[in-house]
């Protein structure tokens, strides 16, 4: 069984999109180098506690919410060969073009300058004021992978994190062509229980302005004939209330920090219901920040740390293509 306090690394999902997605073989050798040269081979033992967002004055509004409130569903990206952010435009034409070639009739793409994609009804496409259907939404992501695209050479562009919200379907069609255009490998992002109990100190450590969601930990006992779930609720005060307890390391949350802050909630929920959830596999974490689940699923509630919960995603696919 997984457990909290034991690092491993974050391992594949569900089989079912690699039917889809098929390695790219010439780019092990390079890989080969990332692993070696990536500071991000072992787990850190501390890392800072997130802060608001350094968003730029200029970025529209529009597109932060973009990413919020949503259920985005993560995979992992190898460095895109040969591609060029000045062509967006003539991806999407290439894009269009493979949906009609794969007779995917009724559907259009959209690749926009911020590097998300659009699928959308043909039928709903913008005429006048009317704007069009959207069906599925992808994103790709690279925040603070410095570390990585360092060891990238120029051929290669690095997005690791995607994010895609809508059918899985589309997301494949979307991931075939762009592993067969840039010689590139989607695989599922799985967040292991040892990943998800940082994000639920992380996440409770941050500063927020007013406490609105309810910290929530979501367990899965393995039984027969089927699964057992139980799930702890705690006021979003009193989950800061502890964390500041077990909490020594101005402006830093260390691993020591997490094994205490998870320690404590096992013992309280022990002396109550006699049960060890350390025995149990931790599956999901929600807090006012984000939420996340353990098949790779996650919905970003605060915008204050965007960049933060980002930031995280990438250093967890990074770890994936590593």
């Amino acid at each position: 069984m997984d457990s909290y306090s034991a690092p491993e690394s974050t391992p594949s999902a569900s089989s079912r999109p690699e039917d889809y997605f098929i390695g790219a073989t010439p780019l092990q050798k390079r890989l080969e180098s990332v692993r070696k040269q990536s500071s991000f081979i072992l787990t850190p033992p501390r890392r800072k506690i997130p802060q608001c967002s350094q968003l730029q004055e200029d970025v529209d509004p529009q597109k932060v919410a973009f990413l919020l409130h949503k259920q985005w569903t993560l995979y992992s990206l190898t460095p895109l060969y040969k591609f060029s952010y000045s062509n967006l435009k003539e991806y999407s034409r290439l894009l269009n073009a493979f949906i009609v070639a794969e007779k995917q009739k009724g559907l259009a793409v959209e690749v926009g300058e911020d590097f998300n994609i659009k699928i959308v009804s043909k039928s709903q496409l913008p005429s006048e004021n009317r704007e069009g259907k959207v069906l599925w939404t992808g994103w790709f992501c690279c925040v603070f992978g410095d570390s990585l695209l360092e060891t990238v050479s120029e051929d290669f562009t690095c997005l690791p994190l995607f994010l895609a919200n809508g059918a899985e379907s589309n997301t494949a069609i979307i991931g075939t062509w762009f592993q067969k255009t840039f010689d590139c490998y989607f695989s599922p992002l799985a967040i292991n229980a040892f990943n998800l109990s940082w994000m639920a100190a992380m996440w409770t450590a941050c500063k927020m302005d007013h406490y609105v969601a309810t910290t929530e930990f979501l367990w899965s006992v393995p039984c027969s004939p089927q699964s057992l779930d139980i799930s702890f609720a705690i006021h979003p005060e009193d989950a800061k209330a502890l964390w500041d307890s077990v909490h020594k390391t101005p402006g830093e949350v260390t691993q020591e920090e997490v094994d205490l802050f998870m320690d404590c909630l096992y013992s309280h929920f022990h002396r109550h219901f006699k049960i060890h959830l350390s025995a149990t596999r931790l599956v999901r974490v929600s807090t006012s920040v984000a939420s996340a689940h353990t098949d790779g699923k996650i919905k970003i509630l605060c915008h204050k740390y965007l960049i933060g919960v980002l930031a995280y995603l990438t250093e967890l696919a990074i770890f994936q293509i590593e």
